[in-house]
């Protein structure tokens, strides 16, 4: 499990923004794996997918590197921000587009304040 834990740590420090998902993000192979995509494509955010079912190593080793039992699992700049309910909350009370905006991570305001317009 340390070779999963040093790669997921890697991962995680090279890159700004990082979903541990189930499938990729052009092809989803769960419904909150794919909510959560869905919010940062549409967003137009950067981000590193890791799909957790190429490898059953970092399926099981995301989970005991957070401590949390669910993928997907979003990282922004090293921090670890929650699964889907979470991002899904933060999505519609706008909390997700301050940390994007504290954390210098681009994202498209206008398509945030749609996503919120139509969840109203």
């Amino acid at each position: 499990m340390t070779d999963a834990r040093a790669q997921i740590q890697e991962t995680i420090d090279e890159n700004d923004v990082v979903l541990f998902m189930k499938g990729t993000r052009d092809m989803p192979q769960c419904g909150f794996s794919s909510r959560v995509a869905g919010v940062l494509n549409y967003m137009g955010v950067a981000y590193r997918d890791v799909n957790v079912l190429s490898d059953e190593a970092i399926r099981q080793g995301i989970k005991d590197f957070s401590d949390w039992p669910t993928i997907p699992q979003l990282y922004v700049k090293g921090e670890f921000v929650g699964g889907c309910d979470i991002i899904t909350e933060m999505t519609l009370s706008g909390e997700l587009d301050q940390l994007f905006d504290q954390k210098e991570i681009a994202f498209d305001k206008d398509a945030a304040a749609k996503i919120r317009e139509a969840n109203a």
